[in-house]
């Protein structure tokens, strides 16, 4: 017989052989030394060896080494008679290498020939992972109520005490945690908040246990401090609310956050409605999510027509490129950008230049929210840029025009004039005359083309510039060169003003002037007729120039509309002088150029 046969009782009473193997909890008999006996199932089961396997293991090799000699310790001082039981929880091995917490009861059981043990092993691994989960979760929440200032709380209605968790001196600033009435604190709710608070109690309902409500409370020096309640109401078998707990948060910051993110989002509203450009908000994928006025102004929709359409769709085909790649540009990269010019589609269908600059708006992980557009109307500075472009070609043109003018003037007639008289006179020097008459005669002949060919280029020189007007006045120059333009194109100009008292800029008369002289080329070129009218006069505040013929006359409307270049320019010197100037004209009926410059601006001018 071997010795486990040896010291092993026989378990021959079938009652306890049952017992042994139907129990729950696990069972190992074990000598002194700590060598298992016997095992039972529910051990076996629990570490997931076979009951032979755990007969070949000293009672150490099932646990972790800080856990075995604690345990083997004690089992020392069972053997030494120093007790005769104790009980300790420990981590088990499992056949899988995992472990598991069980609780050991150790006893010793005095059987023959020798003692031995009895060891008792129930599974706690669930209760102690679900404290461990407890412990964590308390842990957490303690952290959380420190981090976000909130403390729990639990009403009694019976008695109205209120029991607050510790936390609740650093969320409401002051106090402590001592055990208060409803009513007592009911009476540091901030006033205007008072029936809010005691209507989450009142209304609450079986059906409705539930409350969450954000209100103020005053602190111990009077400072407002925002709070948020959350709880929960129970009820007894006759619907009567016992008791209510719940969470008390410290939100003052948050509401000053929100107070002064709602200040910002006011004034940016504020300033996005009321901005004199136009302002819009666009989605990232290029929907309008809003417009301002101006906006809506330049392309005639309303905002709300907007909201159903993308800045495509508004967009000229031939600028959409370039647009959208400064879009995904701005989107991906820069963020923003400036000044950029596109045309858009009125709702008439009618094109309007703009201007654009954006911002890209981010969410915290950088991805883009919305973007946010100011958009300048520049149409009618487009307009006036084309206009301008236009007048300076027109203008370079008259140039050309004047020049060529001028060298026809000094080829045609002057240069002909002094060919002619120098063929003259190699033919006075060929051939002198006999007689000192004759060659008097001759003389005087050469000496008369020579003044005309002088007063020829006195009169070019005048067109250019008239000395006149700048040492004798306006009234001079214009009678000087009425004079002089009616003699070189054998017309008859009627000219007639009135004694100027008062000063007149040079810029004023230079304007009247240059309209005088465009007005009688006009004339002299257009109306069929050879005889002009001229009036200068002068009111108490007004200089008035009327040009008027009786000759063929044009449709001054339609010839206004067309720009040309002669009554452009008559229109734009009479602008700088602030002054008006009217054409009145139809076809066989005449037409009367008439021009008004105000004293002031005259004076103001010259000063």
């Amino acid at each position: 017989m071997n010795e486990r046969a040896a010291q092993t009782p026989s378990p021959d009473n079938q009652l306890f052989r049952d017992l042994f193997n139907a129990s729950p909890i696990g069972i190992a008999v074990e000598n002194l030394e700590g060598q298992p006996f016997f095992v039972n199932p529910a051990f076996c089961s629990m570490l997931g060896f076979s009951e032979e396997e755990m007969c070949t293991k000293h009672c150490v090799q099932f646990s972790p080494p800080e856990d075995a000699e604690k345990d083997w310790a004690l089992f020392q001082q069972l053997r030494a008679g120093a007790i005769d039981h104790y009980q300790l929880e420990k981590r088990y091995f499992r056949r899988d290498g995992s472990l598991v917490w069980g609780r050991l009861s150790i006893s010793l059981l005095n059987g023959r020939p020798s003692p031995l043990v009895v060891a008792m092993v129930e599974d706690i691994t669930d209760k102690r992972t679900a404290e461990e989960a407890l412990r964590n979760s308390e842990e957490r929440f303690r952290l959380a109520a420190q981090a976000g200032k909130t403390f729990a709380y639990e009403w009694d209605v019976a008695t109205d005490v209120v029991v607050r968790s510790g936390d609740v001196a650093d969320v409401l600033g002051a106090g402590s945690d001592a055990p208060l009435t409803r009513q007592q604190i009911l009476a540091r709710v901030h006033p205007d908040d008072q029936a809010l608070f005691a209507a989450s109690a009142i209304e609450r309902t079986p059906e409705n246990p539930n409350v969450q409500i954000t209100y103020r409370m005053l602190g111990a020096d009077g400072s407002i401090i925002w709070v948020e309640k959350t709880a929960h109401a129970f009820f007894d078998e006759d619907g009567r609310m016992v008791r209510m707990i719940g969470m008390i948060s410290a939100i003052t910051e948050r509401k000053r956050a929100e107070e002064t993110l709602r200040q910002s989002e006011e004034k940016f509203r504020s300033v996005f409605r009321d901005a004199g450009v136009g302002m819009v908000i666009v989605s990232p994928e290029g929907r309008y999510l809003a417009a301002n006025e101006t906006f809506c102004d330049y392309l005639g929709y309303t905002e709300k027509e907007l909201l159903g359409k993308t800045v495509q769709s508004l967009t000229f085909a031939e600028d959409w490129p370039s647009f959208s790649q400064k879009l995904k540009e701005a989107l991906t990269e820069e963020g923003s950008f400036q000044s950029f010019e596109k045309r858009c589609l009125h709702k008439s269908g009618r094109i309007v230049c703009t201007e654009s600059s954006a911002s890209v708006i981010r969410s915290r992980d950088g991805n883009p929210q919305y973007i946010v557009g100011g958009v300048l109307d520049i149409t009618k500075r487009k307009e006036a840029e084309e206009a301008l472009s236009t007048i300076n070609r027109r203008l370079t043109e008259a140039q050309e025009q004047e020049r060529t003018r001028i060298a026809r003037d000094l080829h045609d007639d002057i240069n002909q004039r002094l060919g002619m008289l120098a063929i003259q006179v190699e033919e006075l020097r060929r051939n002198p005359p006999d007689s000192v008459t004759e060659l008097s005669h001759q003389l005087a002949e050469i000496g008369e083309g020579i003044n005309e060919v002088s007063m020829g280029v006195q009169s070019i020189s005048h067109q250019l510039h008239s000395p006149q007007l700048e040492y004798l006045g306006v009234v001079a120059a214009m009678k000087s060169f009425c004079r002089e333009f009616g003699a070189r194109q054998k017309v008859e100009i009627d000219f007639k003003s009135d004694e100027i008292s008062q000063l007149v800029s040079h810029e004023v008369s230079l304007c009247l002037f240059r309209i005088l002289q465009e007005g009688l080329h006009n004339a002299a070129k257009h109306s069929g007729v050879h005889h002009f009218r001229v009036r200068l006069n002068s009111s108490s505040n007004e200089l008035h120039l009327t040009v008027s013929d009786r000759g063929a006359g044009f449709d001054a409307e339609s010839t206004m509309n067309k720009g040309g270049l002669g009554l452009i320019s008559m229109r734009e010197r009479v602008r700088l002088v602030s002054g008006t100037i009217v054409v009145e004209s139809k076809p066989m009926g005449g037409t009367t150029i008439h021009v008004r410059v105000p004293f002031e601006s005259a004076q103001r001018l010259a000063g």
